[in-house]
This record gives C-alpha cells, structure tokens and sequence, in this order.
C-alpha cells in the first residue's frame, strides 16, 4: 500500500516558535524594551527613545451621514497590514481605536470612520506584534473629543467649525491649545540658540509640573518654525531676531520641541 507523504514547500507561511509559557508578543519582537505595563485591552508597552519614537496626530469631521471620518497624520511610522502579527520593526504597525474607553477599531491606513454617539477618540500605534508603542511609559496616542453636534457636510477651510483635532508623542493630547498666558504670569524661562544644525544646550529634557508656566526663547541663523508638538504651539523664526513662546504646561506626558522646516530637536518637556 502505498502512502503519501505531504511536506510543506518553502513558499508556504512562516511559522514563529517560542518557549513555553512566553507569548507571541513577547518572543517575537526585537525593537525596544518590553514594560510590564499593559493598556486597557491587556497589549504590553513597548518602549523606545523619544528621538526615533512614531508619533501620530488625528483630525476628526463630521460625515454627512452621521459620525465622523477621521485622518491620521503619522510620523517615522509607516503601517504594514502585511506583517500584522509578525516580530515588532522600528517605525511599523497599524493604529488602534479607542472610543470612551474602549478598543473597538484598527486602522491600517490613514483613513477611518467613527460612528455617532462617541465623545471621545484616542488613536493608538501599536507595533505587529500587538504591542504598544510607548515613550517614557506612556503609550504613543493622540486623543480628540467630538462634540454631539448633528453632522454637516465639512466646510472648505483648512480647520473648519466642527473639525477637531489632536497631536501627540507618547500620551493622549487635548483638542485645544492652551490660552496664552498673560504678561503677569512668572515661571521658567529656557533660551536655546542654534547655530546651522547645532542646539546650544545641546537638547535633553526639560522636567515640569502640571500646571507650570514655561517661556521658550530661541534665536536662529536661518528662517524656520518653532513648534511645541502636542500642544501645537508654534512662532515663526527670524535670523538672529530671539523668538519667544510661551505655554502653561497643563497636559502630562512627553513633548517635543523642534524647528518644522530644518526638522531639529531642540528639547524635550516632560510635564508630571
């Protein structure tokens, strides 16, 4: 009697293979550091450095037959449905939605929509291994809130009545900017010059408490934009003409300073 043996070609999938009593998230990602940390949907943080860490800012209007069609706007991140549940690459993944608390979407793409009733969306970037990507413990994710406003077709202006929109780092960004603070308000005051692609102090972090005024003086040799992620606050440069920007630290989490056009880091607002 003749038997038939079956083997499995080359071309078939890849399988992944892990000691006992280790996940898949955990065996088989190789970028960054597993936390112990979890989200609310039990995906572990997966740490990086703020200086190579995604970010993601998230617009949100209203669709004409009820809800809200979202855009996604990502940086050094690209999404990769292909690779979804394989080891965790720098700068890959896909985004999760998280609405009034709870996950109920992924998007694979820039494009998405929410339907009516929600109140407030967090958009998440997790790697394809699940993971969460995250910076100083903190998820990188972008949260807006949409108001209960019945839908309108979007009007043609660049921010439209309506539209909503949120930037981020490591943690949930509000929808609004700050108000500008008043000349009689004191606090810290950090000058920063650069010089071609040079930051004099060179940047690091900047520790605040929640609710502390801060003053950023920076005087550049060239034409740029300084612009605070996160809370998008942001004042054109002149060369040699010192640039002030002030903000009231009122959100948690971890901010980037850096110039748009020349794309420099100048520092870091860490706000507990």
């Amino acid at each position: 009697m003749a038997a038939a043996l079956s083997l499995a070609g080359c071309g078939g999938p890849a399988a992944t293979h892990h000691k006992p009593g280790t996940t898949h998230e955990e065996a088989s990602g190789s970028s960054g550091t597993l936390l112990p940390a979890r989200d609310e949907s039990g995906h572990r943080l997966r740490e990086v450095p703020a200086a190579t860490a995604p970010t993601v800012r998230v617009e949100a209007r209203p669709d004409t037959e009820g809800g809200w069609n979202i855009r996604l706007t990502v940086e050094r991140f690209r999404f990769t449905p292909d690779s979804t549940g394989g080891a965790a690459l720098p700068g890959r993944g896909h985004a999760r939605l998280v609405s009034d608390g709870r996950e109920t979407a992924r998007l694979y793409g820039d494009w998405g929509h929410v339907p009516p009733g929600v109140r407030t969306l967090t958009v998440r970037l997790h790697a394809d291994d699940h993971t969460v990507w995250a910076v100083a413990g903190a998820p990188v994710q972008a949260t807006v809130r949409l108001d209960d406003a019945p839908a309108t077709s979007a009007p043609p202006s660049p921010r439209p009545s309506g539209t909503a929109t949120a930037t981020a780092t490591a943690t949930g960004a509000a929808t609004t900017a700050p108000p500008t603070p008043r000349p009689s308000e004191t606090g810290r005051t950090v000058t920063l010059t650069i010089t071609g692609k040079t930051v004099e102090p060179p940047p690091s972090r900047i520790e605040l408490k929640k609710g502390e005024h801060l003053t950023l003086r920076v005087t550049g040799d060239r034409a740029d934009t300084l612009h605070v992620h996160g809370y998008d606050r942001e004042v054109p440069l002149s060369p040699g003409v010192p640039a002030s920007l002030s903000l009231t630290a009122d959100r948690t989490g971890l901010f980037e300073v850096e110039t748009h056009e020349s794309g420099l880091l100048l520092t870091q607002l860490v706000v507990r």
